[in-house]
């Protein structure tokens, strides 16, 4: 049987099956959307650690390595490229009940004009996180070289893995505040996707810094179970 399948891929599996079981949740009946944002969590919290317990296994063969490299990207488009857009483009179906959504189609009439507009940069946002991490994987002998010479790593463009603190942020805001932000969604979704291909310098976290993103997470997380269950 091709593949790896020791414990340094563990996490990486994890996280890819998570994003792919948020994208079939996220596109399937009335509320689903929000029970994806639970696996996004969940997948940025397996990418957290995957390259850590990768790292903590000695004599990892070339084949090992490499492997764990392409299956890292691989599960990284569709957990935080794929289910991103989906959970907003679920979003915008089960909105349409409120006031935003539906002003517009009432000027709009038949014409789904905004849904097009919409559904285009869902689009655009999965190539951005797709030229992200193939830009990522291209260059990784260069920020070998950087982590060699200055003992430092930096990121060109923002991260893929941030789609997992962002968007849950968006849904709470969604939630407490009893306001349709689907169309907000979409902006972020936008700028992130923008973000992803901007070549600015981003120095990669490490140590105390990976933990308070955790901790982010774990909050998130929290109070997004907090606000189902009480309502």
């Amino acid at each position: 049987m091709i593949g790896v399948y020791n414990y340094t891929v563990i996490l990486t599996y994890l996280s890819l099956m998570s994003g792919a079981t948020g994208i079939f949740v996220s596109l399937q009946g009335y509320g689903h959307p929000y029970i994806g944002v639970f696996f996004l969590l969940l997948s940025g919290l397996c990418d957290a650690f995957d390259g850590k317990v990768a790292r903590s296994k000695k004599n990892r063969t070339k084949l090992e390595k490499d492997f764990g490299v392409q299956i890292d990207s691989l599960a990284d488009l569709v957990s935080f490229g794929v289910l991103p857009a989906c959970i907003g483009m679920a979003m915008l179906r089960v909105s349409e009940r409120y006031s935003a959504l539906r002003f517009i189609n009432e000027l709009t009439r038949k014409v789904s004009w905004y849904s097009i507009a919409l559904t285009i940069i869902a689009a655009l946002y999965v190539l951005a996180a797709l030229i992200r991490l193939a830009y990522f994987n291209a260059t990784e002998e260069e920020r070998a070289e950087e982590m060699a010479k200055t003992g430092s790593m930096h990121y060109t463009g923002l991260p893929v893995t941030s789609a997992a603190l962002i968007f849950p942020f968006v849904v709470l805001v969604h939630f407490f505040t009893k306001f349709d932000f689907s169309l907000l969604y979409f902006f972020v979704l936008l700028l992130v996707g923008i973000l992803f291909v901007c070549p600015f310098k981003l120095k990669k976290l490490g140590g105390k810094a990976l933990y308070v993103l955790v901790a982010i997470g774990i909050i998130e997380f929290i109070l997004l179970i907090w606000f189902k269950w009480r309502h």
